[in-house]
């Protein structure tokens, strides 16, 4: 019954901005971290940003400075807005949420473009 839902992905500039949001619902009664991965045609699964219970963020070096990683626990939501983007941020962007017992949930993941 758990279920993330990813929305926000779509064509953008060079340059341009872009904010990702997760929603996510169902039995989840304690969170260990929330954050998002990423995943490029021919190339391995790459943990983009990463936030823990506790607050801690986690950036993956290539978007430090660009992005920023925030949670709303009332709106159990969990967003990532991106800055000044670049060609090689093109991804299928996916939302996970793991709990302290080490499961991990995953959203069905939301296509970024970034073209000129």
């Amino acid at each position: 019954q758990v279920q993330l839902v990813e929305s926000g992905g779509g064509l953008v500039q060079p340059g341009g901005p872009l904010r990702l949001s997760c929603t996510y619902s169902g039995s989840i009664f304690s969170i260990s971290s929330m954050g998002w991965y990423r995943q490029a045609p021919e190339k391995e699964r790459e943990l983009v940003a990463r936030i823990s219970s506790s607050g801690f963020t986690n950036y993956a070096e290539s978007v430090k400075g660009r992005c920023t990683i925030s949670r709303d626990r009332t709106k159990k939501t969990v967003t990532l807005q991106m800055n000044n983007l670049k060609l090689e941020d093109t991804a299928v962007y996916y939302c996970y949420l793991r709990v302290p017992e080490g499961r991990e949930y995953w959203g069905q993941g939301t296509q970024v473009t970034v073209s000129s």
